[in-house]
């Protein structure tokens, strides 16, 4: 499951609103589940959560 965190990081000049996302994946080795973690555009959101 991929979680988002509500909360806004940060506002750049140009306005736009930066968020941290959190997103389970699962190893294709050991087959343990492990979080990554970044901080994107709310734009980008949707495209994060798409890629693999």
């Amino acid at each position: 499951m991929a979680k988002k965190v509500v909360a806004t990081l940060k506002k750049e000049a140009t306005g736009k609103s930066i968020t941290k996302v959190i997103k389970m994946v699962k190893s294709p080795k050991t087959g343990a589940y492990q979080f990554k973690e970044e901080t994107v555009f709310n734009d980008d959101i949707k495209d994060f959560f798409a890629k693999k």
